[in-house]
Order: structure tokens, then C-alpha cells, then sequence
């Protein structure tokens, strides 16, 4: 087809043609117009259409700096850990493995959290030793005795925890901890050098009301110190040191089942953990709830920033100071009844309320007594593999708290617990079934 510059082509002027070279022998290869290449590329699939455009994007962009080493002296701004963990803030959910924000608070809780060994560690001193203890102070053979010295100290910690509340709003958790830890040492120097049931019992009791204080202080403790993200994970500390006491008590309890007198050795080992918590809480921090109630805000950010991010100081203080106007507003026990109160404090109640009633605490209290009673040699050591047992349970929960959240945690155990404690009856049944055809076959 001739095209507009044909015409002008035919007017110039002749010239020798150049020489060119001679073509190769083989099949004749003539060369497309612009106009096939143009439609050969048109043919070509969609998809391979988006493949340039997306390249010269990549292509188009400068080439990033290289990197400099940094200068003698001079560190970098990420540590060794962080970079090998991909650097950054760590992100998340309370963290991967370079996310190492709790740590700043981890020994503050760690301290307070001793309370709560102590607290596992009495409930578990007398599960060995109560019949020695029972013998050599006149009351051998009376259940009642022995299970009101087992138990009067949670007495104590009923009227104790009464009375937490005027304690931290006059001293703060830091300065109570140390306080309510004197009933602790006292008690227990009582109860070792107890040479008759009434010494046993008040040095049991005053040890109840400094466990009645901690039980509600170290939770409060731990939410108020800790950064919101790793609030879930290190407030399971509470029931870490519950455990680890209790498998303290029971570890410390095999040598009675030979030595008589050993319970008095493990009275007084309780004073120890007392004497720590009053002296590592010198070196705690207070609560910055508290500094911020009792109008101290620039001591309560100082402590903020000392545990938590520092993108999270000026939210957390917004956070504390919203919740010191709302606690100016008094309220009473009444309050509890009303909405929107009344059906929180019925969830919270039943649910402490129908795990101690599931019986645990007498597990932990008496499994020695009825390990022996069922013919195992060692009750002490049985006993012991129940505190373990119980020490890995808070071990999941601390691991499952803030991934899976409170609610399931708490449906999932409940159901175990039920499942367990049918179990648990069905294999009772059984044995007073046997005890049953028993009697009736030898009468």
C-alpha cells in the first residue's frame, strides 16, 4: 500500500546503491513491519500485558543508601537480640521472640508476687505434719481440731481482706505489702515455737490476716504496674507463686513422714519469704495508680515511664488520671445490687465461690491423710505430684491468657473440672459398691 511519502521519495535525487551483504543460504526471512510487531504484541495473553508495567514500577524506584558501619563508639540503636529477631518494636500481641517490653516490670511483680508463695506455702505446711503436730500438742485423734488448725488462717484471711482497702488507700500497695508482711513473720515464729493448741491457732490466725491483705493487694499490684499488653501474662504470677509454694510446703514436708518434730523446721522456714518481700519492696516501685490519687502525677509518670513504651506514657496517665475521677465518687456495698454492678459481682462471686466449693482446697489441705488412707506409702510425695500437677496448669494459663483470651480459659477449665470431679465420683462409687457387697457377704 503506498504511503504519503512516496511521492517525495521518487523526487530526490539518485545515488549509488550500497553494497549488501550476501544473504545466507536457507529459508527466506523477511522482516515485519512495525505494524505485525505492534499486532503480535496485542495478540499476546492479558496477563503478560501486566507483567512491564509492574517491573519498570519496581525498576523506577531509586536504589536504597548503603549501609554505613557505624562509627567507634558509637551504638546501635537496635540491640543484637532485636535485629536477629527482625528489629522494630516487637509488635503484636505481647510479643515475639525480640519483645522484651515486661521485662521492666518483671521484677517489680516477681517481688510482690512472693506474697502469693507464701500463701501456697501455708496452704500446704500442714498437709504433712498435721498428725504430729496433732500428737505432740494433745489433740491427736479429734478431726475437728485438726481441721480448724489447717483452716483457721483462711478465717484470718477473711477478716484480713476486709480491711485492704483502708490499707492501700492510706499507705499504697508498696508500703502495705511490707506492713501486712509482719502479721506473716510473726505468725509463723508463733506457730513454730507452739506449745499448745491455743499458740498454734493464733499464730495460724495472724498468718491468715496478712494472706487476707495479699490476696486482694497483689492482683491490684500487678494490673497498676503492669503495661497494659503483658497485664494478662504476668498477672498469672499470682497463681505461679500459689503453686510453687504449695510444691515448697509439700517438697519440704517428705522428711516428716520419719521426723516427728521437722514441722516446726518448716514453720520457720515460712518466715523467709516474709522477711524478702519486706526488704525487696524497699526497692519497688509504688503504684502510679495510687501517686496519681493522692495528687502525686509527676512521681506516677516517672514510674510509667520507667515500665512502659515510651509511645504508651501519655495514654496510660490519660488512663490513670480518668480512673482517679471516677474513684473520687464513693461508693458503697449497696452499689453492688444495682445495675449494671449487681451481675458483675454475681460472675466474679460464683466464680470463686463454685471453685473453692469443687473441693480443691481439700485436696491440697488433706491429700497426704487420704493418700495414706487409700494405701499409697509415700502420702507426702503423692501429694507433691498433685501440686506439680497444679503448677502446670498455671503454666498453660499463663501461655493461653492473652492469645486465647479470659472467657475461654475460664469455660475450658470449668468443664475439665467437671468432667474430672465425675471421674473422680464415679471411681468413689464404685469403691463403696465393693464396700457394700462386702459387708453384706460376711453378715
Amino acid at each position: 500500500m503506498p504511503t504519503p511519502l512516496a511521492p517525495a521519495l521518487l523526487l530526490l535525487p539518485a545515488s549509488p546503491a550500497p553494497r549488501l551483504p550476501r544473504p545466507r543460504p536457507g529459508p527466506s526471512r523477511r522482516a515485519r513491519p512495525p505494524v505485525v510487531r505492534a499486532a503480535a504484541l496485542h495478540a499476546l495473553p492479558r496477563r503478560l500485558e501486566l507483567w512491564p508495567p509492574r517491573l519498570a514500577a519496581v525498576e523506577s524506584k531509586p536504589p536504597p543508601p548503603p549501609l554505613e558501619p557505624p562509627e567507634p563508639g558509637e551504638e546501635s540503636a537496635v540491640s543484637g537480640f532485636d535485629a536477629r529477631a527482625g528489629g522494630g518494636d516487637g509488635g503484636g500481641d505481647g510479643g515475639g521472640g525480640g519483645d522484651l517490653g515486661w521485662l521492666k516490670a518483671f521484677p517489680h511483680v516477681l517481688t510482690a508476687s512472693m506474697a502469693n508463695f507464701l500463701f501456697g506455702y501455708h496452704i500446704g505446711v500442714m498437709n504433712g505434719p498435721i498428725e504430729d503436730i496433732a500428737t505432740e500438742l494433745g489433740f491427736q485423734g479429734n478431726p475437728f481440731l485438726q481441721g480448724l488448725v489447717v483452716s483457721i488462717f483462711i478465717v484470718g484471711a477473711f477478716f484480713g481482706s476486709l480491711g485492704s482497702s483502708a490499707l492501700v488507700d492510706k499507705f499504697g500497695c508498696k508500703r502495705t505489702l511490707q506492713i501486712v508482711s509482719i502479721p506473716l513473720i510473726i505468725g509463723a515464729l508463733l506457730s513454730a515455737q507452739a506449745d499448745s493448741l491455743d499458740e498454734m491457732l493464733l499464730g495460724r490466725f495472724l498468718v491468715g490476716i496478712g494472706i487476707g491483705v495479699n490476696t486482694v493487694l497483689v492482683p491490684l499490684y500487678i494490673s497498676e504496674v503492669a503495661p497494659t499488653k503483658y497485664r494478662g501474662t504476668l498477672g498469672t504470677l499470682c497463681q505461679i507463686g500459689t503453686c510453687l509454694g504449695i510444691i515448697a510446703a509439700l517438697s519440704l514436708g517428705i522428711p516428716s513422714e520419719s521426723d516427728p518434730h521437722w514441722w516446726r523446721t518448716m514453720l520457720y522456714a515460712a518466715c523467709v519469704p516474709g522477711v524478702l518481700i519486706v526488704a525487696g519492696m524497699q526497692f519497688a516501685v509504688e503504684s502510679p495508680r495510687w501517686l496519681a490519687k493522692v495528687g502525686r502525677f509527676d512521681d506516677a509518670k516517672k514510674v510509667v515511664e520507667s515500665l512502659w513504651e515510651p509511645s504508651e506514657v501519655e495514654k496510660s496517665m490519660e488512663e490513670i488520671k480518668a480512673v482517679v475521677v471516677n474513684d473520687d465518687s464513693r461508693g458503697s456495698w449497696s452499689d453492688l445490687l444495682v445495675e449494671p454492678h449487681n451481675r458483675v459481682a454475681l460472675i466474679g462471686g460464683s466464680l470463686f465461690f463454685l471453685q473453692q466449693f469443687a473441693g480443691i482446697n481439700g485436696v491440697l489441705y488433706f491429700s497426704s491423710l487420704t493418700f495414706r488412707d487409700v494405701g499409697i506409702t509415700s502420702g507426702a510425695l503423692a501429694s507433691l505430684y498433685v501440686g506439680i500437677t497444679n503448677f502446670g496448669g498455671a503454666l498453660v494459663a499463663s501461655n493461653l491468657m492473652d492469645k486465647q483470651g479470659r472467657k475461654k480459659l475460664l469455660i475450658g477449665s470449668y468443664l475439665g473440672m467437671f468432667l474430672h470431679s465425675l471421674l473422680s465420683w464415679e471411681s468413689i462409687r464404685k469403691c463403696l459398691v465393693s464396700v457394700h457387697i462386702v459387708i453384706e457377704t460376711e453378715s
